[in-house]
């Protein structure tokens, strides 16, 4: 809710169907199999995850809504998000959904660059507050370089790199094939459960010592691939820090430097130690290079202080919506719901976004 610090809940992003058999047309019918009317949907741990696309399909969602929000639609504005370069359509056709399926009285739908910004307010001075930066948004499968000045994103230089979580750990039908070979290669029928437990306890039943885990390498060659993008990828060689560079040169120059100064890591993919301290490191390279190239121009070009990351990254975008919604809770900040002259018909001339 508006005003926490934290999410009460976090909706599991996996979600799946039983298989469509019934006849075009009937979409409840067709996610029905014969025997298990009662297993409609499933969230979650109970899902298996479809990875590597965008799946919208709005009657799971409403699932997922009236399952785990548990809140009357009737009785709270929403704050909705959407990601960067998303098309109208989506928006429109969620405002709809909001406005007639759940009969909201009021919505927002915000560029979630621009609430990880606000969420950057927590460790800014009150006269460094300000919604001009650049997000590096990095989740499961792609890493997002997004400029907003005075809290309009500049859609033009928005840059991606194929290079995300997913990179860095096991593949999810790699771990299921591993956790098949373990299963067929190790596991057995005991005599006594009890009495097998006992086995088990710290020890390692094949080397009889210690359970332990090496982990050497991988801990900084894992994370690595940000600046080294061919380490996963062959075709794509440029990093992390040349892509933010890149895009901020692209920007109007009147809005380059303070997007220099105000660089926010979103995701959980920037969590990783040190990571806001490694760009400190290669924008600093970039400043000295520039400040040298122009060192025999009459206008050189003063220092500029390069500012990176807060402590509110994993649920930066989430917060700053919270911070947002909250300001907003006393005025009309938020789209009143509109009448529609026909069902399906989208009416958003009074939508703010």
């Amino acid at each position: 809710y508006a005003g926490n610090t934290e999410p009460q809940f976090v909706m599991p992003a996996s979600c799946t169907a039983m298989r469509e058999t019934a006849s075009v047309g009937d979409r409840m019918q067709r996610r029905l199999m014969k025997g298990v009317d009662d297993l409609d949907f499933f969230f979650g741990d109970g899902a298996v995850d479809k990875t590597n696309c965008v799946t919208i399909d709005w009657d799971l969602m409403k699932q997922v809504i009236f399952k785990y929000l548990r809140a009357e639609p009737e009785d709270h504005d929403f704050l909705m998000t959407e990601p960067p370069l998303n098309t109208p359509e989506n928006w429109e056709y969620l405002a709809e959904i909001m406005f007639e399926t759940f009969n909201v009285p009021g919505l927002y739908i915000a560029v979630q660059a621009i609430l990880a910004l606000a969420a950057s307010w927590t460790s800014r001075q009150v006269g460094e507050r300000t919604l001009t930066g650049i997000v590096i948004d990095s989740g499961d499968g792609v890493t997002h370089a997004i400029p907003v000045a005075e809290g309009y994103v500049i859609g033009s230089c928005i840059k991606h790199i194929p290079i995300a979580e997913r990179e860095i750990g096991i593949p999810p039908e790699q771990s299921l094939e591993t956790a098949k070979a373990v299963k067929e290669r190790y596991c057995y029928i005991c005599p006594d459960i009890v009495k097998e437990f006992s086995k088990y306890d710290g020890i390692n039943a094949f080397s009889k010592n210690d359970f332990q885990i090496d982990v050497g390498y991988e801990r900084f060659l894992g994370p690595e691939i940000f600046f080294h993008p061919e380490f996963a990828n062959p075709d794509f060689m440029q990093p992390i820090s040349d892509v933010v560079d890149e895009v901020i040169q692209n920007s109007p120059i009147n809005v380059r430097r303070p997007l220099y100064k105000n660089i926010v890591q979103s995701g959980g993919s920037n969590m990783f130690q040190d990571l806001d301290r490694r760009l400190q490191r290669e924008f600093t390279v970039f400043f000295v290079l520039l400040l040298f190239c122009t060192s025999d121009s009459p206008f050189s070009p003063s220092p500029c202080r390069c500012r990176i990351s807060h402590h509110m990254q994993r649920y930066a975008k989430w917060f700053g919506g919270s911070m947002l919604a909250s300001a907003n809770r006393k005025n009309k900040a938020f789209c009143l719901s509109v009448k529609m002259s026909k069902p399906g018909t989208r009416v958003l001339s009074g939508l703010e976004t």
